[in-house]
């Protein structure tokens, strides 16, 4: 097995950070999520890790206009992301509005489309409230 295959400690706790968090994560989240298990954990491991996700199809980029890329776990099927813009994360919006292929213009054909809902997240609403 090829060094870059093998499992490690730190992979698996990277790994382990997009499972639990369930949402889209940029480098430095990963970093900060996977720290908790393993706590010498650098962001330049994250970065090749994340990198190796991508290449066996762990991992999936999530590419929103105006913001850092993130990732998250591969096969999640169709769904849209919610951008918070007080703490910059993302989350996943299941669900699909319907009749979208309907606002497609006459003699045109949809091929895929992307919804990015943008707002305020519980935890910052909340956290606006109490202050």
């Amino acid at each position: 097995m090829p060094p870059e295959a093998r499992r490690t400690q730190q992979k698996d706790a990277i790994r382990e950070a997009f499972a639990s968090e369930g949402r889209p994560l940029s480098p430095q989240e990963a970093l900060e999520s996977a720290q908790s298990r393993v706590p010498g954990l650098g962001i330049a491991t994250v970065y090749r890790a994340i990198k190796r996700f991508l290449t066996d199809g762990t991992l999936v980029a999530v590419e929103l206009p105006g913001a850092t890329t993130r990732y998250e776990l591969a096969g999640l099927g169709h769904h849209h992301h919610f951008c918070c813009r007080r703490c910059d994360r993302v989350y996943d919006v299941e669900g699909c509005p319907p009749r979208v292929a309907e606002l497609t213009p006459d003699g045109f054909e949809l091929e895929a489309h992307e919804i990015v809902l943008r707002g305020v997240c519980s935890g910052c609403s909340q956290t606006a409230a109490t202050t």
